[in-house]
């Protein structure tokens, strides 16, 4: 069985001093995404990113354990911050701001 999976560039006005010139931030709709596979998928779009780029995330529910997950993997490298959490969905943008080690 094949499913696609939903990512979706947008615009955005970069806002950080990493020095970057061309960022791209994308969106993507984690409920679409199988349970066994989302973490993992997230994190590959994640490890995927140019420094200066984000991810706007969709998730289910807060994804508390998938946050820690990225911090233990990405440290400092990438920043989260909530931006919706209402309606059917909790939005998170990840932000990538340096390489990763």
């Amino acid at each position: 069985m094949t499913q696609q999976i939903s990512l979706t560039e947008t615009t955005s006005q970069h806002q950080c001093s990493c020095g970057c010139s061309s960022a791209s931030d994308y969106e993507l709709d984690a409920r679409t995404i199988p349970h066994a596979i989302r973490h993992g998928a997230v994190l590959g779009a994640l490890a995927s990113l140019d420094v200066g780029s984000a991810i706007h995330l969709i998730a289910p529910h807060d994804p508390k354990h998938l946050l820690s997950q990225i911090s233990d993997l990405f440290g400092e490298a990438v920043e989260t911050s909530y931006v919706d959490r209402g309606g059917d969905g909790v939005g998170v943008r990840l932000l990538k701001v340096r390489a990763s080690e």
